[in-house]
């Protein structure tokens, strides 16, 4: 069989156009040169933008200084005992939540449980002398009491009270301290309104509590400035109870401890008593086993 090819013949479709060759088949074509600039630029927020987010922040700090403000007044305020008064229960250093909830009628309980003033509480208050000034003694007479001290230890109605959480360190005599309440010499802190009031609720060598009012001590009885000086602490005058140490910051006493003097806790390196730790060590800003201890 045979194929015929007709040649000869024109076509008439139009003639294909000639493209033209490249100079080289191995040349290269040359890149535009690389931009890291980015392509698409962020514009600055608006002012607006900005004074909405200052706003925010403002409406929030307002928010935490309330909320602060209304915890302060009303639950729980922090302390920091500045003295050795109350040692060994307090410490110098340690820091305290005082419940603020007692006496209120009725008491909205959101931190700690409140309740009314008994014998033995620890309690903070308004300094009689000087309003200003927050102390923190230990409630021994209550309104009503017959109260007298011999020798150190407190009587109430002629009955001694078991008081295991005070110390009696070393120290000289002192018959106004000890044989209170002793009206034939005076102690030259003595406030002198108080001593003119005393006279007043003395008899048979006891004092009278009077109504709405607390006679306190401190814990470290030979040691501290309490209702012996200048008298009684209106209930009035409470702030609280203080309930938790939160904190203790290592501040060594003054005063004697297993009967060292105060001189002699001057005089140079000493083995720590217990609750004060070691100074020298990378930790020992703080007595940490003193944090979170519930007060009593």
């Amino acid at each position: 069989m045979t194929l015929a090819v007709e040649t000869g013949r024109q076509l008439d479709s139009p003639p294909l156009p000639v493209l033209p060759q490249s100079p080289s088949a191995h040349s290269e074509v040359p890149s535009a040169p690389f931009d890291s600039s980015p392509l698409v630029s962020t514009p600055a927020p608006p002012p607006a933008t900005q004074r909405h987010s200052l706003l925010q922040a403002f409406q929030s700090l307002v928010y935490v200084i309330v909320v602060a403000l209304f915890i302060i007044t009303f639950t729980v305020q922090p302390f920091r005992i500045p003295s050795e008064s109350m040692e060994p229960t307090l410490l110098v250093g340690d820091f305290l939540l005082v419940d603020k909830q007692m006496g209120l009628e009725v008491p909205p309980r959101v931190f700690a449980p409140a309740g009314v003033v008994h014998r033995g509480d620890l309690i903070v208050f308004h300094y009689p002398v000087n309003p200003a000034l927050h102390l923190v003694k230990r409630v021994v007479g209550l309104p009503g009491d017959r109260l007298r001290l011999r020798d150190g230890r407190v009587s109430i109605d002629d009955r001694p009270l078991a008081e295991p959480y005070a110390v009696f360190r070393p120290a000289g005599p002192d018959p106004y301290r000890d044989e209170f309440p002793r009206l034939t010499t005076a102690d030259p802190g003595v406030d002198t309104r108080w001593w003119i009031q005393m006279r007043t609720l003395v008899a048979h060598g006891e004092l009278t509590v009077p109504p709405d009012s607390y006679f306190v001590l401190g814990d470290n009885r030979n040691d501290s400035e309490d209702s012996r000086y200048w008298g009684f602490v209106p209930s009035a005058a409470i702030v609280g109870k203080p309930f938790l140490i939160y904190f203790s910051l290592n501040s060594p006493s003054l005063t004697s401890t297993a009967g060292q003097t105060s001189a002699a806790a001057l005089s140079g390196p000493r083995a720590e008593p217990p609750g004060h730790p070691d100074t020298r060590s990378a930790f020992g800003f703080a007595r940490w086993d003193r944090t979170l201890r519930i007060v009593h």
